[in-house]
């Protein structure tokens, strides 16, 4: 065990201990008197005196030591009852520490780090004890707090588990704490000074490995878009590593795969998982792997047991599996052999006489009238009625219509001990099907077509052209050998439970196996792998291996040899028979020159494949009608083939093909994401002036608010998951909360409290078809205006901010508009120089607006012209972006001139509509009669307007101006010209967006929780 480093003086000890190891760090010493053969009279001094001393004052007999060279000072870091045990220690100080000390160049560094590393790993091993003993214990509760004060997280991140290790920044080791959440890896470290926290989301990793370095031999590797980070010297790699893998699938297919959501409930409760939950999950996957059975299937009781087994006349050791309607049996020795008991066939479930031949039997019995003998079964008396229970509850959902008829073949469905599987038909699989859920008593109709049945079958879900054109030819092959109703069930078997995931939207299933079976290549066939770098061009030949179970590309004759071997032992077939395949043409491939070669080779192997059994005439595939080949090509018989399969790779087991499917499932979702990612830039980068590098930070960030939403939040009703059935574009939108937080976060609008009004106004703006979410082009775009606009651009997006249907009735801003004028509207639109010179903007004024009319788009839809509400809120949100500018005081003088300006343009207008008068909009012939709007205002800027005291509500909505009046008017003042033609810099933006992310979020959050507990203690 490891021990609390204490100081102590080696030269005071060297008679009570001898040395058997040491090096430069690090000494494992014996103590005299124990494993000395006859022993000196020191030893058994020793020795006595140990055995006499009371068991809690004994001192254990080994011993490892750190010494720090030069010092006379050792400290005690571990002791062990035995050699073995104090060898473990050992071990593990070489493979994890000793390398990596030689970093360090200060000496009492070196004690620091290695005195903080053990003391680490003694309270790791006291948490693992107390988490044995009771459900939640104190030093969960401890670690608890410590990673929400940390890490300042929502409540609702929940803690799964945590250990103690180190993580490397270059070359040095900073030992902390690393914290797995449901959504979160995190690390801690305060050492020597310090301080180091790192978080990062499961969605964002893209490979979960494990590795070794040049100081450590074994060590895991987080990999995401831009950085790799090592994490060493855990006390259980083997546990940390598979937590770690069962956290990251779990939320990569709740938060990327929408299509797997949905079947599976556990993802849905993601507060609920704890390291026990996935424990049970990971062997729920396993058993319903390894019995393909249905995916709602839940795992009860796994006992240890023996089962009389005919063909071997003994009982063979292994274990039972009770699950909601299946008792299953798999022996301890892989392929000997295999049970599964459906419940609706099980009549009684007894128990027998304990005998000491027979401890703790049970006899199952079917209604094939078959039993099946049970023996030493631990538990026997609560097993038995557990399974009562749901076998009553089984038949009372289902209930059974006995019929004799079918019993001889019923009996030949049960029972399956591992052989050559060349004689087995396609419908011993029906005993397996879905008849024995809830969906097969609904849908009982004959189908006569195969694409009636892929229809019928495709009412639960979408597929890919692909996946529906591989299901067409496999059920074109069923029908063949089944009747149509078998077909059915046998084909809703194939595509629920033997090849999960395989026959939906994106065909995820199949491209996990695709990179499962490039791993295998490199395994199995590294001349091969070698010699084809890129396995790509392979990957294109076998996904048709896998989704048509070789039916498409061999002989039918051939292949379906194939699928009998494949209904028997499951996608373990398909991988082995695909490695024999290639392993049979290995010579071939790697002298080809190409990748078409290399791919011909493979299609006229396939297609000369023959089968010797067969009673009808060979048929060729497809692929036979475009040989060219002059001499007669080698024909291979499938059964050698087959042979050859499960003589050469049949060692993969189940258990295996599930650990690589969860490696390699992070990086097919991951490769989805990316490829969403650069669909979306592509479309977006020629819209737009924002450079690509930042336009994939600002998707980053838009992605990551999504996702902090479905991390914390209850769903809303407007907010949708991430559907990857959609379009590219529309596969991550927002809401509006989740907008006003990037808008405050990447805005350069900034406007103080008056920012979160005009995101939600931008928002409105935005959200063209009112579903209450956007998507990132719309979100970019306005971006990029603000950012990278013209002037006439940004005053344009302004303008369309304050009116509808971005300005509302209801618009919090303006329940309460003011009734007069902001300024007086009676001074002159003469204005003064500090230098004494004065500016008489009436030419300048009008030449602009007949320029500003000239260049107008004539397609361009005119904006509405804006009311004194509207331009009320217009002003405030200016006078709010000026704030904190170096250049305030100018803006603000200047913005009071154009404010005046424009109050009188819009009076004027408004006597001109009362009394008739023409505008200018009215026609270029009546110019000469009738003064423009622009003449009067600046005829009338010595007048006072008789109404200018107050606006009448129904005078207020005659006044109006136009986006080219404040447009030429805001021309008319530099400093307002140079505020909205400044360079804006969006890096730094993005920069502190990234940091402050998170802590926007977890402050609203915390703000949000705070007001719910004053309402409820109200």
């Amino acid at each position: 065990m490891w021990l609390k480093p204490e100081e102590v003086l080696l030269k005071n000890a060297l008679k009570l201990w001898v040395t058997q190891k040491s090096s430069c760090y690090f000494i494992l010493q014996r103590r005299r008197g124990h494993g000395e053969g006859g022993g000196r009279l020191t030893g058994r001094l020793v020795g006595a005196l140990d055995a006499v001393l009371d068991s809690n004052a004994r001192v254990a007999p080994f011993r490892i030591l750190l010494q720090v060279p030069g010092s006379q000072v050792y400290s005690p870091i571990a002791c062990g009852a035995t050699l073995e045990e104090i060898n473990q220690h050992w071990d593990w100080l070489e493979q994890n520490l000793l390398h990596t000390l030689s970093v360090f160049d200060n000496k009492d560094d070196i004690a620091s780090f290695v005195k903080g590393k053990v003391k680490a790993l003694i309270a790791e091993e006291t948490s693992s004890r107390l988490a044995e003993q009771e459900e939640e214990p104190e030093k969960f509760r401890e670690a608890l707090v410590k990673f929400e004060a940390r890490f300042n997280f929502p409540e609702a991140e929940k803690l799964v588990t945590y250990y103690s290790c180190c993580c490397w920044k270059g070359r040095v080791p900073r030992q902390g704490w690393l914290y797995l959440s449901i959504n979160h890896l995190c690390f801690y470290s305060f050492f020597l000074g310090k301080e180091l926290k790192l978080v990062v989301p499961w969605v964002d990793i893209q490979k979960l490995e494990r590795t070794s370095n040049v100081f450590l031999t074994d060590t895991i590797r987080i990999t995401t878009q831009n950085k790799e980070r090592d994490f060493s010297m855990f006390l259980n790699l083997d546990e940390v590593f598979k937590v770690m893998e069962q956290l990251a699938d779990v939320t990569l297919r709740r938060l990327l795969d929408n299509e797997v959501f949905d079947l599976d409930p556990d993802l849905q409760e993601p507060s609920q998982i704890t390291k026990r939950d996935l424990e049970a999950r990971a062997q729920n996957e396993f058993f319903r792997a390894f019995f393909r059975l249905p995916r709602k299937e839940k795992l009860h009781a796994v006992v240890d047991c023996s089962l009389w087994t005919p063909f071997s006349r003994c009982h063979t050791t292994g274990r039972m599996f009770a699950s909601d309607s299946y008792i299953c049996f798999a022996s301890r020795e892989d392929g000997c052999c295999k049970i599964i008991l459906p419940l609706r066939e099980v009549v009684s479930i007894e128990k027998m006489e304990d005998t000491s031949l027979l401890p703790h039997p049970i006899i199952v019995s079917i209604r094939s009238k078959v039993a099946f003998q049970f023996i030493e079964l631990r538990d026997r008396d609560s097993l038995v009625e557990a399974l009562l229970a749901r076998l009553k509850q089984v038949h009372a959902n289902h209930p059974v219509h006995y019929d004799t008829s079918a019993d001889d073949d019923m009996a030949s469905l049960v029972f399956h001990s591992t052989s050559m599987c060349s004689d087995h038909r396609f419908g011993d699989l029906e005993m397996m099907s879905s008849q024995n859920s809830e969906e097969s008593e609904k849908e009982k109709s004959p189908l006569m077509h195969p694409d009636a049945l892929v229809t019928a079958f495709q009412q639960s879900g979408s597929q890919s052209p692909d996946s529906r054109m591989s299901m067409n030819i496999l059920t074109s092959v069923l029908l063949l050998y089944t009747k149509e109703e078998e077909a059915f069930w046998l084909l809703v078997a194939v595509c629920e439970r033997m090849l999960p995931d395989y026959f939906n939207h994106r065909v995820i299933g199949a491209q996990v196996d695709q990179s499962v079976f490039e791993e295998l290549i490199k395994g199995h066939l590294p001349e091969l792998a070698e010699h084809m770098n890129d396995l790509s061009a392979l990957a294109s030949v076998s996904l048709s291996w896998f989704l048509t179970l070789f039916l498409s590309i061999m002989p039918l004759e051939s292949a379906v040899n194939v699928v009998d071997c494949f209904f028997y032992d499951g996608i373990k077939a398909i991988f082995q028979l695909g490695l024999a395949v290639l392993e049979a043409n290995a010579e071939d491939l790697c002298s080809s020159k190409d990748d078409g070669q290399a791919l011909m080779i493979l299609s006229r192997f396939l297609d000369h494949i023959k089968n010797e059994d067969s009673p009808g005439p060979p048929v060729g595939s497809h692929h036979a009608f475009f040989s060219d080949d002059q001499e007669p090509y080698p024909v291979t018989d499938i059964s050698d083939l087959i042979r050859d399969s499960y003589e050469k790779f049949g060692d993969q087991s189940v258990e295996q093909i599930e650990h690589l499917r969860y490696k390699h499932r992070i990086r097919v979702l991951q490769g989805h994401e990316d490829t969403t990612k650069q669909n979306v830039l592509r479309v977006v980068i020629p819209e737009v002036s924002i450079l690509p590098e930042d336009l994939e930070e600002l998707y980053d960030l838009f992605k990551r608010e999504h996702m902090m939403s479905c991390y914390w939040e209850q769903p809303r009703p407007m907010a949708s998951r991430h559907d990857p059935s959609r379009p590219y574009a529309e596969q991550y939108r927002i809401d509006a909360r989740q907008f006003a937080h990037l808008f405050q976060l990447v805005s350069p609008w900034t406007c103080g409290a008056h920012t979160e009004i005009l995101a939600e106004r931008t928002f409105r703006l935005l959200d063209d078809n009112m579903d209450q979410l956007i998507e990132f082009k719309a979100f970019v775009s306005c971006l990029d205006i603000m950012y990278n606009g013209e002037m006439n651009e940004k005053i344009k997006l302004l303008y369309r901010l304050h009116i509808p249907p971005a300005l509302t009735e209801n618009d919090r801003d303006s329940q309460s508009p003011l009734r007069n004028p902001l300024l007086s509207t009676s001074r002159p639109l003469v204005f003064g120089k500090p230098n004494g010179d004065a500016v008489d903007y009436q030419k300048q004024l009008k030449q602009m607006i007949k320029d500003l009319a000239k260049e107008k788009d004539k397609t361009e839809k005119e904006l509405p012209k804006m009311s004194q509400r509207e331009f009320i809120q217009f002003c405030k949100t200016l006078y709010s972006m000026f704030h904190e500018d170096p250049e305030e005081n100018d803006l603000y003088q200047a913005i009071a001139t154009v404010t005046t300006l424009l109050l009188q343009i819009g009076e004027v207008g408004q006597r001109g509509s009362s009394s008739g008068s023409c505008s200018q909009e009215c026609g270029e012939e009546l110019r000469a009669s009738a003064p423009s709007p622009e003449d009067s205002v600046f005829a009338d800027t010595g007048k006072t307007p008789q109404d200018s005291q107050a606006f009448p509500e129904a005078a207020e909505r005659d006044w109006t101006v136009s986006l080219e009046h404040i447009l030429a008017s805001l021309l008319t003042e530099q400093s307002l010209v140079n505020f909205f033609e400044k360079p804006l810099d969006m890096k730094s933006k993005l920069e502190n967006a990234k940091i402050n992310q998170y802590n926007l979020k977890t402050f609203e959050m915390s703000h949000q929780s705070q007001s719910e507990l004053k309402l409820s203690n109200l």
